[in-house]
């Protein structure tokens, strides 16, 4: 496979830009995102057999039902962050083993409903909390070792929003490359 392919299949809306300062239409697209997103994700895979949920989206990557189990656990730490973001002075944030996460017990093999199901009632209790956000509130910064710098939260809801498209991507493309849509 070419680099170019591989690439589009790696990052099928493109790689995350961190905007420098998003203002407030930007944050409110951002949250629209996130909160559609869990019922955008479970239409796409709440028809699909196991064999389908076991298919990897590229070569080497993961198969779907890592992504849905994936973007649980991602977005449970997206949530925390902001919850340290909002009560905390910068405080400088953990990343984690993604690739040693999608490997786990409550991955490997596992229906994906427990992890549908806690998107659902995760990202309501996470929008409901964005969405009563104030200006000052926006400009709190977390550090985030994976950029190596301080962020905003405006900064960081914009990529979760990102996250969210780019993992619903990996699913939709790989569905319409099998012929597998509806």
């Amino acid at each position: 496979m070419e680099d170019q392919q591989l690439e589009e299949l790696k990052y099928p809306i493109g790689r995350f830009a961190l905007p420098e300062a998003p203002g407030k239409e930007e944050i409110q697209a951002a949250i629209a995102v996130i909160e559609v997103f869990p019922s955008n994700l479970e239409k796409t895979v709440k028809s699909l057999t196991d064999e389908q949920l076991d298919t990897p989206y590229r070569p080497g990557g993961w198969t779907i039902r890592q992504v849905v189990h994936h973007v649980a656990d991602s977005h449970t730490n997206a949530y925390i962050r902001f919850k340290w973001g909002l009560t905390e002075d910068t405080p400088r944030i953990r990343t984690y083993k993604e690739d040693r996460w999608a490997t786990l017990a409550d991955v490997d093999g596992t229906p994906v409903e427990p992890s549908m199901t806690m998107l659902r009632a995760l990202h309501a209790k996470w929008v409901l909390a964005l969405k009563h956000l104030n200006p000052e509130q926006w400009k709190r910064s977390i550090f985030h070792p994976g950029f190596d710098k301080e962020i905003t939260l405006a900064q960081l809801v914009c990529q979760y929003s990102w996250h969210s498209r780019h993992h619903l991507a990996h699913v939709n493309h790989l569905l319409a490359r099998k012929g597998w849509v509806s």
